[in-house]
């Protein structure tokens, strides 16, 4: 397990920057929507892609996803917005096992 962090670090920062520093462009309820429900998904999205294209599947990655957007939770939005965290989590399993589908071992 030790072994599989380093290799999953550059995707966990680049969900780390999609739920911590996206937020910082809402600027009003529509706006928060479109983050919300379109660019932080695609982006955690494309992101699990590359991880299953590059490392097959990786189930700690789409925990990460749900583990790292549980502080975002309280710091940008209400506590309404939990049900965010496993969403982004299955998200990012989807994607994940997308990329796994074109995985080929080098």
């Amino acid at each position: 397990m030790k072994e599989k962090l380093p290799v999953l670090a550059p995707y966990g920062a680049v969900l780390a920057a999609d739920f911590y520093l996206l937020p910082l462009l809402m600027r009003d309820t529509g706006g928060a929507m479109l983050l919300m429900l379109a660019v932080m998904p695609l982006v955690a999205l494309v992101t699990a892609v590359a991880c299953g294209l590059r490392h097959g599947f990786q189930p700690l990655l789409p925990l990460a996803a749900a583990v790292l957007f549980l502080p975002a939770v309280f710091l940008f939005y209400n506590p309404s917005a939990w049900v965010y965290a496993p969403f982004y989590g299955v998200v990012v399993l989807l994607g994940n096992l997308l990329g796994r589908a074109f995985y080929r071992k080098r």
